[in-house]
C-alpha cells in the first residue's frame, strides 16, 4: 500500500487541482485561448458535473451504504443500478466534468492539460485502492461488476 492511497478526499483533490489550474492560467497568459460562449459552456458543464455527483450520492444514500471515499471497506452494499450501470465512478466523472468547466472558464490550454494528471492520480491513489477493498469485501459479485462496467464512462 502506498502512503498516498485513500489519503486525500476526492473533493479536496478537486480543490487542489482547481487552484493549480488557476495558478497555471495566471502565470501563463501566453497559453490563453478564446472559447466562444465560454461562460455558458462552463455553466452547463458545471451543472452536468453537479448533477452526476448528486444523483450518484443519492443512490449511495438510498442503498444505505457509505459515501465516504476514504473508507471503502465500510461499504455495506455495491450499487450497480441507475447511473452505476454506465460508470463505476460517476461521482468522480462529475468532479472531472466540473474541472473541465473550470478549465473552459479560465480559457487556458495549459490549465486544461492538468486534467489527465487528475485522472491518473485518482485512478492510482483513490479508485484502485477502493476497488481492491471492495473486491476483498464483496468477492466475485464485485469482480463481475468490474468486468461489465467501465471505470469512468
Amino acid at each position: 500500500m502506498h502512503y498516498l492511497e485513500l489519503k486525500i478526499p476526492p473533493a479536496g483533490l478537486v480543490l487542489l487541482f482547481a487552484a493549480a489550474m488557476w495558478l497555471t492560467a495566471q502565470t501563463n497568459s501566453w497559453a490563453m485561448v478564446q472559447i466562444p460562449g465560454e461562460e455558458w459552456v462552463a455553466i452547463a458543464l458545471s451543472m452536468l458535473g453537479c448533477t452526476l455527483i448528486i444523483v450518484a450520492a443519492i443512490q449511495f444514500i438510498s442503498a444505505r451504504t457509505t459515501v465516504n471515499p476514504l473508507t471503502p471497506e465500510s461499504a455495506t452494499e455495491i450499487v450497480t443500478q441507475g447511473i452505476y450501470k454506465l460508470s463505476r465512478n460517476p461521482m468522480y466523472v462529475g468532479f472531472l466534468v466540473m474541472l473541465v468547466a473550470w478549465g473552459v472558464f479560465l480559457e487556458n490550454i495549459l490549465s486544461l492539460l492538468l486534467l489527465p494528471l487528475f485522472v491518473l492520480y485518482l485512478n492510482r491513489f483513490q479508485i484502485m485502492p477502493e476497488e481492491k477493498a471492495l473486491l476483498t469485501k464483496f468477492g466475485d459479485g464485485y469482480g463481475q461488476y468490474l468486468k461489465s462496467v467501465r471505470r469512468w464512462v
